[in-house]
């Protein structure tokens, strides 16, 4: 029986991507667990597997293509000796238009673990292959009293072919597509002038059009979204750097056999993640109608690549010693910058750090990426005269703000968190201990 492949949800809220690479060809035998092809979503190319086994009649979407819909059919998969006509007719899936882009409606920090390739049971939701589905509703075979056996635990042919008919389920409900439960994409802006009224303002003018990518598109949703639906407030404060300076110059000297170099956002990670298992209860993040808190310090750290930016996590870091901060943080942004990232890499966290001082930055306001509760924007340390005993001296000054969701921490709170950071920057040899 032919069936068809399905462009795969690769993370939670993946609603499209790009078809990167086939890694077979029509006529190719495949069986359950054989790699199909590399998808591109909006933060990483990964690979998709087979869920079914077959032979690959027909290719429907051609490799490069972007903005294919989840749920679109790519492929055809048949049997031997079966025609690719025995399958349902689909059409190629065409890529969105400029002016109204789809994204992820929801971050892809999410969720602390990985996305499967296809998706595991959910309440009353049931996973299974398209060809599963259809076997089971000719035998009126109810699906969710079958436990599968695909990958990550999706029902797959071998699992409903030796089962006896039994309670049926209505046969419209077993054929039901995944797609029906997917939901709406949201467009990259929710208000603002068309794309066609903005260029017949600039006609005559010399200009170059650039298409949105998957990433920055996502990006133009969510942050407009977090401004839109987060009650912002802003708390700032600023740390003296000179005793940092100093133990940083002491530690590298002494790590320098080791080939390890810590940077001050090291420290800056360190602090804060310390911070947050002090102040605990505004180690939390924003779960639509509850607040949950974390008991470990899962730190989110901007990382800038080209056309926009990753937020990969480091995990437990109150647990982790500077150095061992360091080099994950180096191989999680070297990753980063080739879209290397595992989803688990980048998404949960309940708290982010964005840190642009290397760019000469002295302050600025950071948006929160959801559900994250707060995010610290971190500016370049700067020589300032300050008062200390009534005597003017100069001291390496660092301006921090701290952005925070008022749903979730409030004024005092906020300010607790931040001095607690303050402090643990002004007072770098207690990190150690």
């Amino acid at each position: 029986m032919a069936t068809e492949i399905l462009m795969p949800a690769l993370s939670p809220t993946m609603e499209e991507g790009t078809l990167a690479k086939w890694l077979v060809k029509e006529g190719d035998t495949v069986k359950s667990g054989d790699i199909l092809a590399e998808i591109e979503t909006d933060k990483a190319t990964m690979e998709f597997e087979a869920v079914d086994e077959g032979i690959v009649g027909k290719i429907l979407v051609a490799e490069g293509t972007a903005g294919v819909a989840v749920n679109t059919a790519i492929a055809v998969l048949i049997e031997e000796g079966e025609s690719v006509d025995a399958a349902p007719a689909s059409k190629p899936a065409e890529a969105p238009k400029a002016e109204t882009p789809k994204a992820e409606a929801a971050p892809a920090t999410t969720s602390a673990a990985p996305a499967p390739a296809a998706p595991r049971r959910d309440g009353d939701r049931v996973f299974a292959s398209p060809l599963a589905r259809r076997i089971a509703a000719e035998k009126g075979i109810d699906l969710a009293g079958i436990k599968g056996t695909g990958p990550h635990g999706r029902i797959v042919k071998a699992d409903v072919e030796g089962v006896k008919p039994g309670a049926a389920a209505p046969v419209a409900a077993a054929a039901a597509p995944a797609a029906a439960s997917a939901p709406a994409a949201k467009p990259a802006a929710a208000a603002g002038p068309s794309a066609e009224s903005i260029l017949k303002m600039y006609e005559g003018r010399e200009i170059e059009e650039v298409q949105l990518d998957g990433m920055r598109r996502t990006i133009a949703a969510r942050l407009s979204e977090a401004k839109q639906t987060i009650p912002h407030f802003y708390l700032r404060r600023s740390a003296k750097l000179d005793e940092l300076m100093k133990f940083r110059s002491m530690l590298n000297k002494q790590l320098e056999s080791r080939g390890v170099k810590l940077s001050v956002n090291d420290f800056i990670i360190k602090a804060c993640a310390l911070a947050l298992q002090e102040v605990p209860d505004a180690n939390a993040i924003w779960a639509g109608d509850r607040i949950v808190k974390l008991k470990p310090s899962d730190v989110a750290v901007a990382v800038a690549v080209e056309g926009g930016l990753f937020t990969p996590v480091l995990k437990d870091a109150q647990q982790k010693t500077l150095s061992a901060l360091s080099s994950e943080m180096k191989d999680l942004a070297n990753r980063a910058k080739t879209k290397k990232l595992a989803p688990h890499e980048y998404q949960g966290g309940s708290f982010a750090i964005s840190n642009l001082g290397m760019f000469g930055i002295e302050n600025f306001d950071a948006v929160i990426n959801p559900p994250h509760g707060a995010i610290l924007a971190v500016g370049t340390g700067v020589q300032t005269p300050v008062v200390e005993n009534g005597e003017v001296v100069i001291r390496n000054v660092m301006s921090m703000t701290l952005s925070v969701d008022h749903r979730v921490i409030d004024g005092a709170l906020g300010a607790q968190l931040l001095a607690a950071i303050v402090g643990h920057l002004e007072n770098p040899m207690g990190m150690l201990a």
